[in-house]
């Protein structure tokens, strides 16, 4: 018998991670537009709606607001429900509310549609953390993961980029909606990523599990482990309290402090 881990272990580096890193990094660049979309619009509705200058702050406070109380609740249904829907769910989401916000009547709105935004965009964490822990377990010191930042920069130069072509010849509404094509597009290809095998297993479902390390074994062109999967199923999954357990708390506070 063998377990996930040593399933992926036995099958090592190989194109579908390289494959999985594109699609997932792609998701920073997406992550980063959204996030420094307000930076490069707030001059513009700042003057169109006579704003205030708290009431241009609280555009960017609204979106962080949506983000941590939404990757809060996102990161419950991930370990209930799986990565990959929540993934899916959060890129519908989160282009679906920035489309909306190209529209906005109103100030009001458009403060309540960017925080929408917000908790769309934080769901994007919860599948591209669990895959960061694929790679990492196939090679502790594999370069791609030192590379990730620059999808975040690439994101943030894109859209600063688009702003000064778009809002000085267009509008800020057709940035924002310009700015929406990348997810729109990520979405397309969300069939190319599987579900975590340690997901499946950890609800029982072995059968998904293996049908998942088989594939990544294929594209790779190497054998699976000899023998079957076996790994016991986890009764309790994500469960928020864990994060104040005793056992836990030094770091859990540590973590969030430095975020």
């Amino acid at each position: 018998t063998f377990t996930v881990e040593e399933a992926v272990e036995t099958i090592g580096f190989g194109r579908f991670h390289i494959m999985l890193f594109l699609i997932m990094g792609s998701t920073g660049v997406v992550e980063a537009m959204e996030i420094m979309l307000i930076a490069v619009v707030s001059p513009l509705i700042q003057c169109e709606w006579q704003l205030q200058d708290w009431q241009v702050a609280l555009v960017t406070t609204m979106v962080f607001f949506g983000y941590m109380v939404f990757s809060i609740v996102l990161g419950l249904l991930a370990d209930r429900y799986g990565c990959w829907k929540i993934l899916l769910l959060s890129f519908l989401w989160a282009a679906y509310f920035s489309l909306l916000t190209s529209f906005a009547p109103s100030y009001i709105w458009f403060v309540f549609l960017r925080a929408m935004v917000g908790g769309g965009v934080s769901g994007h964490a919860q599948g591209r953390e669990e895959n960061k822990q694929i790679i990492v377990m196939c090679s502790c010191s594999n370069p791609f993961l030192s590379l990730e930042k620059v999808f975040w920069l690439a994101g943030s130069l894109l859209i600063i980029g688009l702003a000064s072509v778009v809002n000085s010849t267009i509008s800020w509404r057709w940035l924002i909606r310009i700015a929406s094509i990348p997810g729109i597009l990520l979405i397309l290809v969300f069939k190319l990523i599987p579900e975590s095998a340690r997901y499946n297993v950890s609800t029982g479902n072995t059968g998904a599990a293996l049908v998942t390390l088989q594939r990544i074994a294929s594209m790779n062109g190497v054998a699976m482990p000899e023998g079957q999967l076996r790994e016991p199923a986890k009764e309790r999954r994500g469960r928020f309290k864990d994060l104040i357990h005793s056992k836990y708390l030094r770091t859990t506070l540590q973590i969030w402090i430095i975020w």
